[in-house]
């Protein structure tokens, strides 16, 4: 049997910490103190006499809400007005990304609309009247008096602001209301005053199904549709829409049964069996043959299950345990087994409580239990949207936060519908930034493209990457094929992202099923967007490409490559220096270095602009040797992420938004003569509700490098010798079976 380079780990022996660089230039202010005084005056009265209009009903302990929009060059965390704020016995609750085009610009030039930030802040009306009052009377080095010249504008939000989307016109409707949860009431009071603030308009409702996530509260609530301007007249709403539904599951065409010959289940149980594996769908029929591998669980108070659903739900579990079959081979071995719950029991449209209630029942087995992997092939309807965070993506980030499951969700099925206002876009909660999104292709061969109803990117900007790549989801040409929902075994032929997503948790699930604990959940998602299939396809259809085609693809290089794995941690603040493996000596022609850099992190769903709190900085040093200024303490920088990191919007680029995004990826050639000892320097950001923070935990991130050098043959045997004793070949627990 030929020799076969496996991929490299312990590449966190090549990290080391090193003292970090600060420096920059003092800040050029667009106003000076005496203009933004003066043009914060008439917007602080305009406020003030809004809010004094509002009854007190409505204001809780007389609490009211404003918003202060900032110019576009004090968006970073470290221009956080935080010292205003505290000065006038305001309190930040939140913020959203806001496009505008300021009166100024510092240094002089030419004002341009661009994005900033929108900051909503809560606090007693007399805090603003003597503010108001105050205010001509301050003087520049008064506690806070500096940040006046960050702001750009102020205003008082009207009901009708915070209403999204068009209402019913009569008639209950079943709201969604976004509460902003404040530190001075916290979850259970703000709602409790809410509920009081309803009966004040007849409105008697428990709010029981509600939930809770970062700095916002999320309730369900029936009320009649005249009332709905009334309701968000209540000053910690920040939204109200009426309450979306769920995706519809069924493909675009007609499934159909496929001709199987002898095709016969595998005799085996899983390849692992301590893999645990959930799957959240519309259930399995009882006596299924797919129950070998698959334990059908029905939480508590659940319906009765629906055919479709069923039908669907053996559909998702088979793309999970055999990927797409082909009739004319033997089913492959299951790596792991899987429990699925079945969630869904109500079609689609007839049940306006059906969202929450999928949505609790997913939350408390994730709340209660402990998976390596989930797959989400349902979720809302809506598409994602900039300023807003939806109540799935924010409980689900918060739950996957720690990095130990990898989730797979399936971006949804409506790439076809149109683009204006974005009704193509990836479905919530697609938009997860701690889970990957999948979209569908429409081959698992070559030449391959999206298929046309996978919906699109970007996600949410941190986030911005989604889908994160695509995998085989059928099409009707050629249509992804999986077991029938029959008692006896019989394949279906169907298509859509429903399947993609679970086809590519199974290549997930086979990683660790050969590498065991080897390998972390984290290594094994920054290994998936690594090995994608690169290509010319636009970022936003595809993400970073094609997933690689099997676990061999991921786990073997050629002589002329090598693949390496770091998995470590970081202290929040602190600089990491990671050493790239390259041969001794000078490499001939053209290096391809691609790196992949992945790590979990807690979110902030009340600031959707500022989302992740964690942010992972790298700087590339290609040559020890090369120093613009002798006297500099480090090698010279080059470009590597950051603007070469495709899929980023010139906004994003523009204020450096892809130094918080938690999975950078990207593939850059160089000279082998330029490099000698090159490093990634990788420095620990964190912020929480937009301004700085300093945690306490480290941050476990899993990154991978690999170096390609074509005009060297044997590059894989050079660096096993050159890093022998620091780098080695991963050991598999359990021997795969080689792809036919």
């Amino acid at each position: 049997m030929p020799k076969r380079n496996v991929l490299l780990g312990k590449g966190e022996n090549l990290v080391r910490d090193i003292d970090g660089v600060r420096g920059g230039a003092p800040k050029a202010h667009p106003y000076s103190f005496a203009e933004a005084k003066s043009r914060l005056a008439p917007m602080l009265s305009r406020v003030v006499t809004g809010i004094d209009q509002l009854p007190a009903a409505a204001c809780p302990d007389d609490q009211v809400v404003a918003t202060v929009t900032l110019n576009p060059e004090y968006i970073a965390k470290s221009y956080f007005p935080e010292k205003l704020f505290e000065s006038v016995g305001l309190q930040p609750v939140g913020s959203r990304p806001r496009r505008i085009k300021p009166e100024k610009r510092s240094k002089g030039r030419e004002p341009e609309e661009t994005i900033t930030t929108e900051l909503f802040v809560m606090g007693p009306r007399t805090a603003f009247r003597t503010w108001r009052s105050a205010l001509p009377s301050w003087h520049e080095d008064g506690t806070g008096a500096k940040d006046l010249t960050a702001i750009e504008r102020m205003d008082a939000p009207s009901a009708r602001d915070k209403i999204k989307g068009k209402l019913p016109k009569s008639g209950e409707v079943v709201f969604e209301v976004v509460l902003h949860n404040d530190g001075r009431t916290g979850q259970h009071s703000v709602v409790t005053e809410f509920r009081d603030y309803l009966k004040g308009l007849g409105i008697d409702r428990q709010l029981d199904r509600r939930f809770a996530a970062g700095g916002l509260c999320f309730v369900e609530l029936d009320a009649p549709a005249a009332l709905a301007e009334q309701i968000a007249t209540f000053t910690p709403v920040r939204a109200l829409r009426q309450m979306p539904g769920l995706r519809i599951l069924r493909p675009s065409f007609r499934s159909s049964r496929v001709p199987m010959g002898t095709l016969q289940l595998p005799p085996q149980g899983p390849l692992d069996p301590k893999i645990r594996v959930a799957i959240f769908d519309g259930g399995l029929p009882k006596g299924h043959p797919i129950r070998r591998w698959a334990k059908a669980v029905e939480p508590p108070g659940i319906g009765n299950p629906l055919d479709d659903f069923q039908k669907h739900g053996v559909g998702v579990t088979s793309a999970f345990l055999f990927g797409h079959i082909d009739p004319a081979k033997p089913l492959p071995r299951p790596y792991a087994a899987v429990d699925h719950y079945r969630v869904l029991d109500t079609a689609p449209g007839q049940d306006p409580h059906e969202l929450y209630e999928v949505l609790g029942r997913i939350d408390q087995v994730l709340v209660g239990n402990h998976y390596d992997f989930i797959n989400l092939s349902v979720g809302p309807l809506p598409p994602v949207e900039d300023d807003d965070v939806h109540a799935w993506t924010a409980v689900l980030d918060e739950r996957l936060s720690r990095g130990t499951t990898l989730a797979t969700i399936a971006v949804g099925n409506r790439g076809e519908a149109p683009a204006k206002d974005g009704l193509n876009r990836i479905q919530v909660p697609a938009d997860c930034v701690n889970a990957l999104a999948v979209g569908a292709c429409d081959s698992h061969e070559d030449p391959w493209q999206r298929c046309t109803y996978s919906s699109v990117g970007p996600g949410r900007s941190p986030g911005v990457v989604k889908p994160d790549f695509v995998e085989f989801g059928g099409c009707l040409q050629r249509p992804f094929i999986v077991l029938n929902e029959g008692a006896a075994i019989a394949l279906e032929a169907t298509e859509g992202t429903s399947f993609s997503a679970p086809s590519v948790l199974r290549l997930g699930a086979g990683l660790r099923a050969h590498f065991g604990a080897n390998l972390s959940i984290l290594a094994i998602r920054a290994l998936l967007v690594h090995t994608t299939e690169a290509c010319d396809y636009p970022c936003e259809e595809v993400g970073r490409g094609r997933v690689a085609r099997s676990v061999d693809d991921i786990i073997f290089c050629d002589d002329d490559t090598v693949r390496v794995v770091y998995q470590g941690e970081i202290a929040p603040t602190r600089y990491i220096r990671a050493a790239i493996p390259v041969p001794p000596g000078a490499i001939p022609g053209k290096v391809t270095i691609t790196a992949t850099l992945c790590y979990p992190t807690g979110v902030d769903p009340h600031h959707p602009g500022n989302y992740t709190r964690a942010g992972l900085e790298p700087t590339f040093r290609p040559h020890d040797q090369k120093r613009k200024d002798p006297k500099q303490a480090h090698p010279d920088s080059k470009g590597f992420f950051g603007k070469s990191q495709s899929g980023l919007l010139e906004d994003d680029l523009r204020r450096d938004a892809w130094k918080w995004e938690n999975c950078l990826h990207t593939r850059v050639t160089f000279m082998g003569k330029t490099l000698r000892n090159p490093v990634l320097d990788i420095h620990y950001n964190a912020r929480q509700a937009s301004q700085d923070h300093a945690p306490k935990e480290k941050l476990p991130y899993a990154l991978v490098i690999s170096v390609h050098a074509k005009n060297l043959g044997d590059l894989y045997n050079q660096i096993v010798r050159k890093y022998a004793g620091r780098l080695e070949a991963l050991r598999p627990v359990i021997e795969i079976p080689v792809r036919t």
